[in-house]
């Protein structure tokens, strides 16, 4: 199985300091073990780099070039499928704004529905399982 990877998942498997550290560290190994692979699209990526160098977040954040070196990590990783936007899953995005009457806030979120959906993927690593649920299109693996 594929499993879409959302940013707040990335950071808490990333940031060591993070609450949910060790609770996502051990679903990726699950998964890794059960030889799933993950999803992963650039807009993921580079609200991955802003989050985790961002001083007013961490104690200890991530300087930009070690943000970058872990995101490229995870980019070129063996069992990362890279999915990208398209002209469909934009459309899509644009439906599911309206349709749903969401906000501002929920863009980012929205755009990689959409581009995950677009992309075959029905199952997603997040924290924040509500942001998505409205979509009907993901499960989300414990």
């Amino acid at each position: 199985m594929i499993h879409g990877l959302d940013t707040s998942f990335l950071v808490a498997a990333e940031v060591h300091s993070h609450a949910n550290h060790a609770a996502c560290r051990a679903r990726l190994q699950r998964l890794l073990e059960a030889k799933d692979k993950f999803a992963v699209t650039p807009q993921v990526l580079a609200e991955f780099i802003h989050v985790v160098s961002d001083a007013k977040r961490f104690s200890a954040p991530l300087s930009m070039p070690q943000a970058v070196e872990r995101a490229l990590n995870w980019w070129n990783a063996a069992e990362v499928v890279q999915v990208f936007p398209s002209a469909e899953s934009t459309l899509l995005f644009l439906g599911w704004l309206e349709a749903h009457q969401l906000g501002r806030k929920r863009l980012l979120d929205t755009m990689l529905a959409s581009t995950l959906h677009g992309g075959g993927v029905t199952s997603l690593l997040t924290l924040n399982a509500g942001d998505f649920s409205v979509f009907g299109s993901f499960t989300f693996p414990k």
